[in-house]
C-alpha cells in the first residue's frame, strides 16, 4: 500500500504534515507492506503555489496512492479522490511518522471537508490567500490539537 501525506517539508518520517493537501510545498510517499514502512521518499506538489481544481488528485493518483493523508482537504478534492478509488483521510496532523502511526493503528480514519471548503468555490480562502494565511490555518489546527491533547489528559487525570 502506498500512502501520500501532506508536509510542509521534505523531511521524510520527520516532515511536518501540511493542514491543507493542494496548498502543501511536498508530499512524503510511504509505502507500507503488512503494516512495516517499506520505503519513505519526498516529492514536490508541482501546484503548490496555483490553485487549481482537480489537478492535485489526479496528480496524487498518477504517484499510485492507495491513501492521502491530510490534515484537511475540500468537498471537490474528497469526492475526486473517491472516484480514483483512494482513501482520503483528514485530521492528520504533527509529523509525517505520527500520523502514519495513527492511521495504520486505526485511530485516524476518514474525510471530513475542511471548514473553508464551502469557500472554495470562491477560489479564495482566508486561509489560502498566501503563506501567512497558510501558517494561521496550521496555528488553528495546532491549537485544536492542543485543546483536544488537554481534554484526554484532564479525563486520565481524574
Amino acid at each position: 500500500m502506498r500512502i501520500a501525506v501532506s508536509a510542509d517539508d521534505p523531511n521524510g518520517l520527520d516532515a511536518v504534515v501540511s493542514p491543507h493537501f493542494g496548498r502543501c510545498p511536498y508530499y512524503i510517499l510511504v509505502d507500507v507492506e503488512e503494516g512495516q514502512i517499506t520505503s519513505v521518499h519526498a516529492i514536490e506538489n508541482p501546484y503548490f503555489n496555483q490553485h487549481a481544481p482537480g489537478v492535485v488528485p489526479e496528480f496524487i493518483r498518477q504517484q499510485s496512492v492507495d491513501v492521502m493523508l491530510t490534515g484537511g482537504m475540500g468537498r471537490r478534492a474528497v469526492a475526486l479522490f473517491e472516484q480514483f478509488g483512494i482513501e482520503p483521510v483528514t485530521g492528520a496532523s504533527g509529523t509525517v511518522r505520527h500520523a502514519l502511526s495513527r492511521y495504520l493503528s486505526g485511530e485516524l480514519a476518514g474525510a471530513v471537508p475542511c471548514r473553508e471548503s464551502r469557500s472554495h468555490a470562491r477560489h479564495e480562502t482566508s486561509y489560502e490567500r498566501d503563506a501567512i494565511g497558510r501558517l494561521r490555518e496550521e496555528a488553528d489546527m495546532l491549537r485544536e490539537q492542543l485543546e483536544h491533547i488537554e481534554r484526554r489528559l484532564n479525563q486520565l487525570l481524574s
